[in-house]
């Protein structure tokens, strides 16, 4: 890795599953706060949830060691994030590296003190299919929110909607999800979002989307809903699944 691949990585997590994250090259914003305020522009939220930061949050950190000249790499996810490992994995680009369990925050990352939010801020508790990246380029009051938020309407007039059904934390599935972001982001022309879930902590998802093996990519829109079991490599099969022979 060479300096000018030098950044920082965070990324926020909603009890619901939805993931908001930055890179910031120049590693100097308060990135932190900025997720919170996208978040509450996306989700129509009455306020920033900064309630989620520490306790929802991972971060990575590709730093120059003024000492031996080397680049090395820090990353940290707290406990209730861990889960989603492969997924920081792919968006961040890690491969191999081991993620480490961030300490728990005593007094503020308790669940029965998170769950007192949930009255207040219902729509974090809920699954919206949402994987969003906010430029770090971009100031964060600049920013319109219709270029980030992904609702519904947006999702089904614009973009695919995925879910990558996984069992644990496995180098196969690291590497799964590495081909299909390079595959999706060099083959598709519209927005799409891809959730990734373990059916090992979500076994009611597997069984509402009638998943039986691990890998299993389910196109959810546009519909008719397509799947792809196992064989993520085959480019042929993929180009099928999401109609972009038909389409493009």
């Amino acid at each position: 890795m060479s300096e000018s691949q030098l950044f920082k990585g965070i990324a926020l997590f909603t009890p619901g599953g939805d993931l908001i994250y930055c890179i910031d090259h120049s590693k100097q914003d308060r990135w932190h706060l900025h997720l919170c305020v996208a978040l509450q522009e996306i989700l129509h939220l009455p306020e920033p949830p900064h309630f989620l930061v520490p306790c929802y949050t991972a971060t990575i950190d590709h730093w120059l060691n003024p000492r031996t000249q080397e680049v090395q790499t820090f990353a940290e996810a707290y406990p209730a994030v861990m889960r989603y490992v492969p997924l920081l994995a792919a968006i961040f680009d890690t491969g191999n590296f081991v993620w480490q369990a961030a300490p728990w925050q005593e007094g503020m990352c308790e669940q029965m003190v998170l769950s007192t939010y949930r009255s207040s801020f219902p729509e974090l508790w809920e699954d919206h299919d949402l994987i969003v990246r906010l430029d770090s380029q971009r100031n964060i009051n600049d920013y319109q929110p219709s270029n980030l938020s992904l609702t519904p309407e947006v999702k089904k007039t614009q973009g695919y909607v995925l879910r990558l059904f996984v069992a644990g934390h496995s180098l196969i599935t690291e590497r799964s999800l590495e081909h299909l972001q390079v595959f999706l982001e060099r083959s598709l022309n519209h927005p799409y979002t891809l959730k990734v879930i373990d059916v090992l902590t979500h076994p009611e998802q597997a069984e509402i989307d009638q998943v039986s093996a691990t890998p299993t990519l389910v196109k959810v829109w546009p519909h008719p809903v397509r799947r792809i079991v196992g064989d993520l490599d085959n480019l042929e099969k993929l180009l099928q699944m999401l109609g972009i022979k038909e389409n493009f």
